[in-house]
C-alpha cells in the first residue's frame, strides 16, 4: 500500500446553518456547530478512515481548538505531525449555508498560514510514497515557501505529487500564471469547475481539462451534481462518471476533499480512472450525508 503524505491547512469548521431566508441587519434562527476542518487535514482524516497509512503535516495554535484537532486526527488514525504555533491561533472558517442550502465561507487561516519549511518533517519523503498538497498552502502568502519547499522535496526523492486547486476567489486574487508556475512537476491536478476556469478561462470542463494537460500530465475535474471527468494527455476523450446519488444532502463542506480521498487510492493502485472516479465520487456521495468536512466518529 502506497503511503500518502498529505501537506497542508488545518482548520475548526463553524457551521451556521440558516433555517430562513438571512434577515439582513436582524437576526436568523440558524443551527451552529463546530468541526474539524481545513482542506488538507480534511483528505488526510477520510484516507486514513480507508484504511490508507497516511500522514499529515500543518500547523495549529497552542488554543484549546488546536489540542482538538490534534487528538480529533489521531482519532482517524493518521499520523499527526504538527507543529504548535506559540502566536497565532488555530485557523478558522465560519461556513454560511442559507436554508437553500448554499454556502459562503469565510476563513481565517489563522497559524496554517504560517507554516514555514522547517515544519515539514524531511522523514515523510522517501522513494514509493505518494504526496498531496492543499492548494491553500500555496494560496496563502505565509505558507507559500513551505508549500513549494515540499514540492522540490517530493521531486528530489522521486514521490508522486497530487495538489488540488483550493478556492477559486483567491486563486483569482494570486493569478493562473504564478499558480501554474509554482505547481509545475505535479503529476495530479484536482479542479473543480469554478478553479479550472480561472486557470484556463474556459467554461467547459472539457476543454479546460485539455488546456490543463499542458502542464499537468493528469487531470481531474469536480463538476458537483455532474460528477466528474479524468484526462490524460494524448486521449481523444476525457473519462467522465457521473455524480452518485444522494437521497437528502445535508451538508456539502468537505466533499471535494473527500472525493480526493477517494479517488486516490485507487489511482495509485493502478486502477482504470473510472474505478477511481467512481471511488471519488462515492466519498463525496458519504460526505454529504453528515455534518461537517470530516467523517464522522
Amino acid at each position: 500500500m502506497t503511503r500518502v503524505v498529505v501537506i497542508g491547512d488545518l482548520m475548526t469548521d463553524a457551521v451556521a446553518r440558516a433555517a430562513y431566508p438571512l434577515a439582513k441587519g436582524s437576526d436568523t434562527p440558524a443551527s451552529v456547530t463546530m468541526h474539524g476542518g481545513g482542506s488538507g487535514a480534511n483528505v488526510a482524516s477520510w484516507l486514513a478512515v480507508e484504511g490508507i497509512d497516511v500522514a499529515f503535516a500543518g500547523r495549529r495554535g497552542s488554543d484549546i481548538a488546536g489540542r482538538n484537532r490534534d487528538m480529533e486526527l489521531m482519532g482517524y488514525g493518521v499520523d499527526a505531525r504538527l507543529v504548535m504555533d506559540p502566536e497565532r491561533p488555530t485557523g478558522t472558517c465560519v461556513v454560511l449555508v442559507t436554508h437553500k442550502g448554499d454556502r459562503t465561507m469565510l476563513s481565517d487561516p489563522g497559524a496554517s498560514a504560517a507554516l514555514l519549511p522547517e515544519d515539514i518533517p524531511p522523514d515523510l519523503f522517501s522513494p514509493g510514497s505518494h504526496l498531496h498538497l492543499s492548494g491553500y498552502t500555496l494560496l496563502n502568502e505565509g505558507s507559500r515557501q513551505a508549500a513549494r519547499h515540499t514540492l522540490h522535496m517530493a521531486q528530489q526523492t522521486n514521490m508522486s505529487v497530487s495538489i488540488d486547486a483550493g478556492s477559486s476567489s483567491p486563486l483569482k486574487r494570486v493569478g493562473a500564471e504564478p499558480f501554474l508556475e509554482w505547481t509545475q512537476g505535479a503529476r495530479l491536478m484536482f479542479l473543480n469547475t469554478d478553479q479550472a476556469e480561472v486557470l484556463t478561462g474556459r467554461e467547459e470542463p472539457e476543454q479546460a481539462a485539455r488546456v490543463l494537460t499542458a502542464w499537468y500530465p493528469q487531470v481531474v475535474i469536480k463538476m458537483g451534481a455532474d460528477g466528474a471527468l479524468w484526462y490524460m494527455n494524448g486521449r481523444p476523450e476525457p473519462i467522465m462518471v457521473p455524480a452518485e446519488p444522494v437521497e437528502k444532502i445535508v451538508d456539502g463542506t468537505g466533499a471535494g476533499d473527500a472525493f480526493v480521498a477517494g479517488f486516490l487510492p485507487a489511482w495509485l493502485d493502478g486502477k482504470p480512472p473510472a474505478e477511481a472516479l467512481a471511488a471519488g465520487c462515492h466519498l463525496a456521495a458519504q460526505a454529504m450525508k453528515h455534518i461537517g468536512a470530516r467523517p464522522a466518529l
